[in-house]
C-alpha cells in the first residue's frame, strides 16, 4: 500500500514537507517499502488518510533512498512513525520509554486515528509531548 501514499525521495522533500505544512500534523513513516511491518503500517495509514485529511497529512520515506535522517532520528527499527507540527517534532508518550517515535506497526485504524488526533490537539495547544490514551508497554502482556 505504500505506493498509494505520498513518497518523499530526498532530504529536501522531507524538510519541505515538515516546514511548509502550517495547519496539519505531518505524519512520516520511515522504513523500507518491502518490509512486512512497513507494509502493515502503510496499509493502516492509507485507510485512515482520507478520514484524517483535515488535520493530518501522511508521507512515506524509504530509509535506503534517504539515509540522511537515519542517524539524526535514530531510525534503526523496521518501521518508524514520527509526527511534526509547524516544523516541530511532536513526541508521543506511549509508555514504551521511547517518546520520539512509534516503532511498531499499528493495524487498528481507530487506534491510529486516536493517536494522530491526540498529537494534533496537543500540538495546537503548543505541547511538544502528548501522552497516549493507551499504554503500549509490555508489562500488561505477560
Amino acid at each position: 500500500m505504500s505506493f498509494m501514499l505520498n513518497h518523499l525521495t530526498n532530504a529536501w522533500q522531507v524538510d519541505q514537507a515538515i516546514m511548509t505544512e502550517e495547519d496539519r500534523v505531518v505524519v512520516i513513516r520511515f522504513g523500507h517499502d518491502w518490509d512486512k511491518d512497513c507494509m502493515l503500517m502503510d496499509q493502516t495509514l492509507y485507510k485512515i488518510a482520507d478520514k484524517c485529511k483535515n488535520f493530518a497529512v501522511f508521507y512515506v520515506v524509504d530509509i535506503t533512498e534517504t539515509p540522511e535522517f537515519n542517524n539524526m532520528y535514530e531510525l534503526f527499527d523496521n518501521v518508524t512513525v514520527m509526527f511534526f507540527f509547524r516544523n516541530k517534532h511532536i513526541m508521543v508518550d506511549a509508555g514504551t520509554g521511547n517518546n520520539n517515535k512509534i516503532n511498531w506497526p499499528i493495524e487498528d485504524e481507530q487506534e491510529l486515528i486516536d493517536i494522530v488526533e491526540l498529537v494534533f490537539r496537543g500540538a495546537k495547544k503548543g505541547r511538544g509531548l502528548v501522552v497516549s490514551n493507551r499504554d503500549y508497554s509490555t508489562k500488561f502482556k505477560y
